[in-house]
């Protein structure tokens, strides 16, 4: 997260001595013909001060960013592809974990789940550009911030020259830049560009920074494994770290992360001063003037920490108004390059997330974690780029000042223009304080090739709404006419067959107008609410309405909406024989316009077959509007729809949709297996196969405060539960044990002297260790006794500060001592310790390094499906547990639901606890953990498992682990199946992961 991309550094040279290419009827525009400044690796991807320039066409990119590894289901990321396609999107940015790919030195496994071949293809099948961002470090919220746990005992500096770390990404990065090299665009693929790194920005000092040969060494190893393509780069500040000229470690092409209102979702409807960035064409001038302003990481909503507000208030903090305000802001600055994290977020499943963030990662983006579309920002997103996508002459743009007196009357309204020379200019205009939430009314001063106008020209005033931007545009080209201005915002337009369709929207009520410099008849199709004159130009005059009003000038067709009518509208791009889905153009390419469905996924033409794939949330009109020329018949979903064609010229259909009752089993009314998952609580327990604790520490940033060491990742265990046994021999004078225990944020402890509860530590959001002093009862002289001792690992810490080596600090035991009534200390003559089976050689290489912890019943695999009856006994989990401890359940049930025809998201839903019992819970679902709950912390409670880890038509198996923390023990208050209104969807069938069952493993323990 927070990272930011750089590209490589071009002196524009003059538009004479470059070469015209087609622009859609928005020409002529420019492409670099100097190579010098087309770079020296590829001429497929290019650049200027404005745009890249691909296969020669200049173009917007305008990116989400999804990160395969948070959804494990690989027939699922054609869906998310497709959703994020459908907003008018055309490029993805991803990371790639290393931590899941190569948890021991020299083993780079990359099978199954795991594996980033599908992922390039479901890019390239539904027309997505790639933006590669493979580390090695990513951040992103995840453990380590994407390092394996291992480099905990690397000696030399991390995310530095050292040799041992350079060496230590060697094998990682030769594996997968190998594979990002072969899917590049140059090869035939969707790659378009790739980043070193990832926020190299900040220092604590006390190494050098920024040490350009570092950065250096990894752009190196990017060319040294195929990357031909421009190398960028995130600062996650916009102090010009590694910028092109730079000297070494410069990277081609600079861009820093945008996050306006930061990452605290509890006010939600608070706006700071200060948030707007005004500066973006200065710091673009400053830090970067001959590559486009690029913003790799732009604010699509927030993480949100255990103990937090929970993402409905991440998707309200960063709402449909702030897509309005401060996305639009980012055009005020002339992006070239934007990528909205995240557009999609996933699942922290399996361990992977740092202790910052619990289970979902669903971030309050527009795609919800279970890939629903039900918030109102992915509606407003899809207006917003759609708009980009149409206006290629954006991109020869460039910023002028802000005004509140130059181009209105109202000194409440800022204006930023956008001028060109001669190829329309863009007015981004807002409230001068952008935190109102109340409307004002004003009037334009628009220059234009024609004179400077005063707007409305037939009288009234325009209206800018609280928390609005409103992007008015003059001399516009639309086909072969040209608007002089338009006040109302443009969703997109088309060419269809003989005549070219413009589609329009503005909020209720307002007044809007547009003009052409010439002047048509005007016929009124739908409404008599538009005034109109075509004395010498043509101008149209209306108020919005919630029903929509049409008109006809010449050969274009005019749709005036609401916003919210807009919503509905669709506009998927038609393929070209050369390039696919991608279509015919980056900018503006055939498309044709569809109005009715939740989600309209793709179009093409098969002789004279429109087929259109699409998803129904409820019954609707179908329309089809500029259906492609030489099309007579129509397919929704691969079925032939009849339609009847309205007086303009669209398609009305009206496809048979209905929807199934979902019967859902009923949790409570499994037969559960049951066990105890704490068996080192029981007398004569045998510890034998457990791992030593030894009296050194390779952690060169914790040098021990203990006699040995207790940090799980001197031995490999960086993942899940850890497990310590420490013997001692009483004198019989102990009274108390002191423990300072470490397992990141909202981690807790759990402590029994000889199987009886000594005490724990609870999970505190803020708090990554914890001292504990706990009361020994009185032991006899000379007798020996057995210390257990729980501690959860949250997730290894990122290592964001270079320097800091946080990443390094150590989940486990980090001090003790058994203090006696006199104040002397009883020596613990002999530790043990167990993690994960197997540790870094660990066990399911189906599921990854990261999914299981040290618990007993996760070093047997129980929580795979169809694990040993024989082991267990029939008791549910929401059955009073007494006593503090670990208690493992499982239970089989069976889904019958219909997926071939519909998306149904289901999630397992917690119910409070009516009393005061504190208990975490470890959800598996097929094998896969899929939720690690906190009940008395929270936020979260509704987890969702995507089809594909669920067997939406057969067998499923539940595993849940319940730690109760008191003495009192604990009955889980319910645990729930719930799923949403199902989708008729057009999307492929989703594969089931095929989850291996329980095998005995012979060295389990």
């Amino acid at each position: 997260m927070k990272l930011f991309t750089l590209l490589l550094q071009l002196v524009l040279s003059s538009l004479a001595a470059a070469a015209a290419i087609r622009g859609n009827g928005f020409g002529p525009f420019k492409v670099i013909s100097d190579a010098e400044k087309r770079g020296t690796h590829q001429d497929v991807v290019t650049w200027d001060a404005h745009s890249l320039f691909i296969r020669g066409e200049r173009a917007m990119i305008y990116s989400g960013e999804f990160h395969p590894f948070r959804l494990p289901v690989p027939s699922l990321w054609l869906d998310v592809f497709q959703k994020i396609k459908a907003l008018g999107f055309n490029t993805v940015s991803f990371y790639v974990d290393w931590a899941l790919l190569e948890t021991k030195e020299g083993e780079y496994r990359a099978e199954g789940i795991f594996d980033l071949e599908p992922f390039f293809k479901a890019a390239t099948t539904a027309g997505i550009f790639l933006i590669a961002r493979p580390g090695p470090y990513i951040n992103a919220e995840v453990a380590g911030g994407g390092f394996p746990g291992r480099l905990q005992r690397l000696k030399g500096q991390l995310r530095t020259k050292s040799p041992d770390f350079l060496n230590a990404t060697e094998n990682y990065m030769s594996n997968i830049v190998l594979l990002i090299a072969k899917y590049q665009i140059t090869n035939g693929g969707p790659v378009i560009l790739y980043q070193a790194e990832n926020e190299y920005s900040i220092s604590n000092g006390r190494v050098p920074f920024p040490d350009g040969e570092y950065m250096q060494a990894v752009i190196d190893q990017a060319r040294r494994f195929g990357i031909v393509l421009p190398i960028v780069n995130n600062d996650a500040s916009k102090d010009g770290h590694n910028r092109p000229g730079s000297g070494a470690g410069a990277v081609d092409i600079y861009g820093y992360d945008a996050y306006p209102l930061g990452f605290d979702c509890s006010n939600p409807t608070y706006w700071r001063s200060d948030a707007l960035p005004v500066d973006y064409h200065e710091v673009h001038m400053r830090n970067s003037p001959n590559t486009p302003f690029t913003i790799n990481e732009f604010g699509g909503g927030s993480y949100d920490p255990y103990g937090g507000v929970g993402y409905e208030k991440c998707a309200a903090l960063t709402n449909h108004e702030y897509e309005r305000v401060f996305n639009k802001d980012t055009l005020a600055g002339a992006i070239g390059i934007l990528n909205v994290y995240m557009l999609f977020g996933g699942t922290n499943w399996g361990n992977l997330g740092h202790s910052r963030g619990y289970t979902s990662y669903d971030y309050g983006s527009a795609i919800r974690e279970d890939r629903y579309l039900d918030r109102e920002k992915y509606s407003e997103l899809k207006l917003e780029a759609h708009f980009n996508r149409a206006s290629p002459s954006y991109l020869l743009t460039t910023p002028g000042a802000l005004s509140t007196t130059a181009y209105t009357d109202n000194t409440n309204i800022a204006v930023t223009p956008l001028q060109s020379n001669g190829t329309g200019d863009y007015y981004v205009v807002r409230h001068s304080d952008y935190q109102l939430t109340t409307s004002a009314t004003y009037r334009l001063r628009l220059p234009t090739s024609n004179g400077t106008l005063i707007v409305p020209q037939t009288g009234g005033r325009l209206t800018m709404p609280g928390r609005d931007t409103k992007i008015h545009v003059t001399d516009y080209p639309v086909g072969k006419h040209t608007m002089r201005y338009c006040t109302a915002e443009i969703f997109t337009w088309q060419k269809a067959d003989n005549r070219t369709i413009l589609v329009l929207y503005g909020g209720l009520g307002e007044l809007h107008e547009l003009a052409f410099q010439e002047s048509y008849s005007v016929a009124q199709i739908e409404s008599s609410n538009v005034a109109a004159s075509s004395s010498v130009n043509t101008v149209i005059s209306w108020t919005v309405e919630t029903e929509r009003q049409i008109v006809q000038l010449d050969d274009l067709t005019i749709y005036l909406l609401d916003r919210n009518s807009a919503y509905n509208y669709w506009a998927p791009i038609l393929p070209s024989g050369k390039n696919g889905n991608f279509g015919n153009s980056v900018m503006n390419p055939d498309a044709v316009i569809v109005n009715g469905p939740y989600l309209v996924r793709s179009a093409d033409v098969s002789g004279s077959t429109l087929n259109i794939q699409a998803d129904f949330n409820k019954t609707t009109e179908f329309e089809v509007i500029g259906a492609p020329k030489g099309v007579s018949k129509l397919s929704i979903n691969g079925k032939m729809t009849e339609f009847t064609k309205s007086k303009h010229g669209s398609w009305l259909a009206k496809p048979s949709i209905k929807f199934p009752d979902v019967k859902l089993p009923d949790l409570k009314s499994l037969d559960w297996l049951s066990m105890d998952s704490l068996p080192e609580l029981q007398p004569g327990y045998d510890d034998s196969q457990w791992t030593r604790a030894q009296n050194f520490t390779r952690n060169s940033v914790w040098p021990l405060s203990t006699p040995v060491s207790l940090y799980g990742g001197d031995y490999g265990y960086n993942t899940g539960t850890l497990l310590f046994r420490g013997r001692f021999n009483a004198t019989g004078t102990e009274n108390s044990l002191f423990l300072r225990t470490m397992g990141g944020l909202a981690f807790a402890s759990s402590v029994w002297l000889d199987g009886k509860f000594v005490g724990a530590s609870r999970a505190q959001a803020n708090n990554d260790d914890a001292n504990s002093t706990y009361a020994i009862p009185q032991l006899d002289p000379g007798t020996l006794h057995v210390l257990t001792i729980v501690v959860d690992n949250m997730g290894l810490n990122e290592d964001f500060i270079i320097g800091d080596e946080d990443m390094k600090r150590p989940r486990g035991i980090i001090a003790y001592s058994l203090t006696t009534s006199s104040g002397t200390h009883t020596d613990i003559s002999s530790w043990k310790l167990t993690g994960n089976l197997g540790g870094e050689d660990y066990k399911d290489h189906f599921r990854g390094p990261l999914n299981e912890g040290g618990l007993f019943f996760e070093r047997q695999g129980y929580h795979q499906p169809n694990p040993p009856a024989g082991e267990f006994f029939h008791k549910t989990p929401f059955e009073q547990h007494d006593g503090a401890g670990v208690q493992f359940y499982a239970a089989k049930f069976a889904l019958d639901l219909p997926a071939k025809d519909y998306d149904i998201p289901l999630s397992f839903v917690f119910d409070n606890a009516t009393v005061a019992q504190h208990y975490h819970g470890f959800l598996y679902v097929n094998g896969f953990q899929f939720g690690k709950y906190i009940n008395y912390l929270g936020p979260q409670t509704s987890f969702p498992v995507p089809e594909g880890i669920l067997n939406y038509g057969g067998e499923n198996w539940v595993g849940l682990a319940v730690w109760a923390l008191d003495k009192a023990g604990v009955a889980v208050p319910g645990l729930s199946l719930a799923a949403r209104q199902p989708v008729l969807t057009g999307r492929q069938l989703v594969e089931v992961v095929a989850s291996p069952k329980w095998v005995k493993r012979s060295d389990a323990y």
